[in-house]
C-alpha cells in the first residue's frame, strides 16, 4: 500500500510491485512475469519487446530457464543494445544496467569503475553478468523473482544515498530512459564521483517546459545535505511477530551520525517510516 509521500513523488504505481514465478504458475501469472520483466528492463520501449522474445519466453514456459535467465537473456539481446547501449555513454549505460538490473543507482565511484574495467577486459557479456551472478542480486531476487526498484523503501544493505539518486534515474512510469532532457549524459556521475547526495525533485507536470525535472521544487528541502540534521521515525518491533508490541520511536541525527544510526536501526530489526530534516 502507498503512502501520501510515495503518491506525490509519482512512486505509488510500483510500491508494493514484487512479482515472482512461483511452482504451478497459470498463464496469467506467467503473462504479468513477462510484462513485467519488459517494463523493468526495457522501460517504456518495453511495449515493442514482446514480439522480439517470442522464443525466449517459451523457454521460460516450458521450464528451461528460469527468470534470472530470461532477465539476462534480455540484457544481452541486440534489443537491449540498440536501445541503451549503441545510444548512450558508457557510464549512462551502467547507471542504465543498476537501475535495470538491480533497481538501485549507482552508490559510488568504485562500482562505476568496476564496470567500465570489467567491459574493457572481458566484453560485454561478462559485464552483463556480473550484476546478475552478483550476491545482491541473488538476495535481492534469487532465480524467480522479476527485479523491480528497491531503493524507493528501506531494506538491509541499502545506502542512503540510493533513495535520492533514484529519482534521478527514474521519473515515472510513462518517462522514457532515452528522451529525457540529459539525453546522453549520465545522471548521478557528477554526485557519485563528489560522494554527495542528490535532491530529491517532485515530477513535473506536462505542460512543463522541463518535463525531466522540475527546476525549482525539492521535497521537503535538500535530502542529506552535509551539515544538516535529520529526525528518523522508527516503528520498534516491526519484524518480531503479532505477539509483540509494536511502538514508534525516532531519533534525531545529524549528518556524520545518520549512516551508523540508520544501520543500527536495522541490526536491531527496526523498520524506518519517515525520515526529515529537523
Amino acid at each position: 500500500m502507498s503512502t501520501l509521500v510515495e503518491s506525490r513523488l509519482g512512486l505509488d504505481s510500483i510500491v508494493g510491485s514484487r512479482v515472482e514465478l512461483r511452482p504451478n504458475y497459470t498463464e496469467d501469472e506467467l503473462q504479468l512475469v513477462f510484462r513485467t520483466a519488459y517494463q523493468q528492463v526495457f522501460g517504456r520501449q518495453g511495449v515493442y519487446a514482446s514480439s522480439e522474445f517470442t522464443s525466449l519466453e517459451s523457454l521460460l514456459r516450458n521450464g528451461k530457464i528460469n527468470v534470472r535467465q530470461f532477465i539476462r537473456a534480455l540484457a544481452k539481446s541486440d534489443f537491449y543494445k540498440e536501445c541503451f547501449f549503441h545510444s548512450n555513454y558508457h557510464v549512462r549505460f551502467i547507471e542504465l544496467n543498476y537501475k535495470h538490473l538491480l533497481g538501485r543507482s549507482p552508490y559510488d565511484q568504485s562500482e562505476i569503475q568496476h564496470h567500465l574495467d570489467l567491459y574493457d577486459a572481458k566484453g560485454y557479456d561478462a559485464d552483463i553478468d556480473a550484476y546478475i551472478d552478483s550476491p545482491e542480486y541473488d538476495q535481492a531476487f534469487g532465480d524467480n523473482v522479476v527485479p523491480y526498484y528497491r531503493d524507493i523503501q528501506s531494506h538491509p544493505g541499502m545506502k542512503i544515498v540510493g533513495y535520492p539518486r533514484l529519482f534521478e534515474l527514474y521519473r515515472g512510469a510513462g518517462n522514457s530512459d532515452n528522451a529525457q532532457v540529459g539525453g546522453k549524459s549520465s545522471r548521478v556521475q557528477k554526485k557519485v564521483a563528489l560522494n554527495l547526495s542528490n535532491s530529491i525533485r517532485m515530477p513535473s507536470s506536462a505542460q512543463s517546459d522541463r518535463v525531466d525535472y522540475a527546476p525549482s521544487r525539492t521535497f521537503r528541502g535538500t535530502v542529506l545535505q552535509e551539515g544538516g540534521v535529520y529526525r528518523i521515525e522508527v516503528l520498534v518491533g516491526a519484524g518480531t511477530g503479532p505477539r509483540v508490541r509494536r511502538s514508534k520511536r525516532a531519533y534525531t541525527v545529524p549528518y556524520d551520525r545518520f549512516s551508523s544510526t540508520y544501520q543500527e536501526i536495522h541490526r536491531r530489526g527496526g523498520k524506518i517510516i519517515n525520515i526529515e530534516p529537523v
